[in-house]
């Protein structure tokens, strides 16, 4: 029996998404990314977008229209993700952060504009880290950072992810047995209780889960979840970059995730007062999928408005 997440539905939109980016050799294997042009020019430099775990830059599709508005918008997977290779080592917030690096060099880019989430707010945070040492020439000039759990103790992981984390550090053929199903339901399993799926979205998570179980992601798990292991060895040189670069940043946070907790947020402004916090009500860990128009409404006006002239 096929299965669900191989439907030529599915398999058809993975393949429209894939055809609209490239992939490019790095240390870590081929790491596919997109460059998507701005609608029209009005003068932004492009708009960097790092995903989280355990999905991939396609958690962006359904707020690009509005982003690309006026901006051009990069997304990539890094690897171990999506349409990126996945080979079966150890990963690393350092390693993702050189695959971003790999990006920023193909594209020639100086100068971007940082959307980050989950996982991604870490690997923005070392790419920050890098800036602030001197040891990446790029200009950072606004920021948003979003849904993740940059102070891991306040975490409240999920029964999957202590169930990876307790796993050998190696690829897992159980973890991937039943297809995508666990996987699905994990994701799904960080909105807020009372969000509405309608038909697009369920493909869209069809896709996402396709997209994991490519090239036996699934069984990567155990390895790729090491990264909250590095944010806690770590968390002062990436957090402490989210926090102390001099560029302007703002927040954006479902209130209702239950994993990265809205405290979180509060702990951030806290640590650099003045930032401003858009909190989106009823929306959980993936307010992109969840609350797509209110989430891309949020984060353009902290980045065209709120951000202008920020400290």
């Amino acid at each position: 029996m096929s299965e669900p997440f191989d439907r030529p539905e599915v398999v058809e939109a993975a393949a429209a998404w894939e055809a609209a980016g490239q992939r490019i050799g790095t240390p870590n294997g081929q790491v596919w990314y997109a460059r998507l042009p701005a609608d029209r020019d009005a003068g932004n430099p492009p708009l960097l977008v790092l995903h989280g775990f355990p999905t991939c830059s396609f958690d962006w599709k359904a707020v690009l229209p509005a982003l690309r508005a006026k901006r051009d918008v990069v997304v990539l997977d890094v690897h171990g993700f999506g349409l990126s290779d996945k080979p079966d080592h150890r990963y690393s917030i350092r390693a993702y952060a050189d695959d971003v690096q790999a990006v920023i060099a193909a594209e020639g880019l100086t100068e971007v504009d940082l959307v980050t989430h989950d996982m991604g707010d870490t690997v923005g945070g070392e790419i920050l880290a890098r800036t602030l040492e001197g040891a990446l020439d790029l200009a950072v000039r606004r920021r948003v950072v979003t849904n993740g759990s940059i102070y891991i103790d306040m975490a409240q992981l999920t029964l999957g992810q202590q169930v990876l984390l307790g796993l050998p550090d190696e690829a897992n053929d159980l973890v991937a047995s039943d297809g995508g199903t666990a996987y699905r339901a994990g994701v799904v399993g960080t909105f807020a209780e009372d969000t509405a799926i309608d038909d697009q979205t369920e493909l869209d998570l069809d896709v996402t889960t396709h997209l994991a179980v490519r090239q036996g992601g699934l069984a990567m798990l155990p390895r790729t979840i090491r990264y909250i292991e590095d944010r806690r060895a770590e968390e002062r040189r990436f957090t402490g970059a989210i926090e102390e670069h001099p560029s302007p940043v703002g927040v954006v946070w479902g209130d209702l995730d239950p994993v990265a907790v809205h405290a979180m947020a509060e702990t951030l402004v806290a640590a650099r007062p003045g930032t401003p916090l858009t909190t989106l009500d009823g929306v959980g860990h993936y307010p992109m999928v969840e609350a797509p128009e209110r989430f891309a409404a949020a984060v353009l006006d902290l980045l065209d408005h709120q951000l202008q002239g920020n400290p």
